[in-house]
């Protein structure tokens, strides 16, 4: 198969966002390249989502099961997916008008796995009719997350993969055993996903030009409503390389007094309580 002729999926995983998963798919309807499929899998979202009718194929998955099975979603998405090429889009995520025909074509040409720039909105951005120009002039860069203006650069630290917006070649995905599902509920299962991805020789490569534009939600500083789940992925994880992830998030739990952690031990002294995951909110 020629080149140009290689097809590319988009997955994207959500549960009770269906506001952001609209405009998700209004991006995909004005990409100067469509995708052959777009794959949603939905988390037991209340009510479900549903789909109007789209320009490019589309499958929608249902997953009747708690919390934020991250790992399992985003397997599944792969595992109906028929593309040559996956692109994995967080449901938050606009992608930018040429976004998928660069990540086609980047992956056409790189074996490698290829995160693309990510810009940040406001409160008030993309809530109704918005223009790419215009959430150009507002949107704001990562702080840590360097990315060439255009090209490619590789980048040597496994723990920058990000997972809101990256591609990889989907026999890659195979080889690669997808995301590992003993990560359960939120935290680690990307940067694991990450870690595995070096292991094999598969460079990460940071992709400039078009990428996506991050919609606005309110979060949590350290993100104490995942509690539960970060403790016990970074459990998983040092177990599995070694080393701690989510190194912040685990310092302010241990500093809040929540955990006893060290080189080699991570416990729960207590649980969160309401009071404090309420005060962690940051809009």
């Amino acid at each position: 198969m020629a080149q140009d002729e290689m097809s590319i999926s988009v997955l994207t995983i959500v549960r009770n966002r269906a506001g952001h998963l609209a405009q998700l798919i209004e991006g995909l309807r004005r990409s100067d390249h469509y995708p052959d499929e777009l794959i949603i899998v939905d988390m037991n979202s209340s009510p479900p989502v549903g789909i109007d009718d789209l320009p490019f194929a589309n499958k929608l998955i249902r997953l009747s099961t708690g919390g934020l099975p991250l790992a399992a979603a985003r397997n599944a998405a792969a595992a109906v997916a028929t593309g040559d090429h996956l692109l994995f889009l967080d449901v938050d995520c606009i992608a930018m008008r040429g976004l998928v025909g660069a990540m086609t074509r980047t992956l056409s040409q790189q074996d490698a796995l290829i995160c693309a720039e990510v810009r940040y909105l406001g409160p008030d951005d993309a809530r109704s009719n918005w223009e790419e120009a215009d959430l150009m002039v507002h949107a704001r860069g990562h702080p840590v997350r360097d990315f060439p203006v255009s090209g490619l650069r590789q980048v040597d630290n496994p723990g920058l993969f990000w997972s809101l917006v990256f591609g990889i070649r989907r026999s890659r995905f195979d080889a690669l055993g997808g995301f590992d599902q003993r990560f359960t509920g939120y935290g680690a299962e990307d940067t694991d996903f990450g870690f595995g991805a070096e292991r094999a020789g598969l460079p990460l490569l940071f992709m400039g030009g078009p990428g996506a534009f991050h919609q606005h939600h309110p979060g949590f500083d350290p993100p104490l409503q995942h509690f539960h789940d970060i403790v016990r992925n970074a459990q998983v994880f040092y177990e599995k390389w070694g080393v701690w992830p989510m190194y912040g998030w685990l310092s302010a739990f241990a500093k809040a007094g929540l955990i006893e952690w060290d080189e080699k031990l991570l416990a729960i002294k207590r649980a969160p309580t309401g009071e404090e995951i309420q005060a962690a909110m940051v809009d």
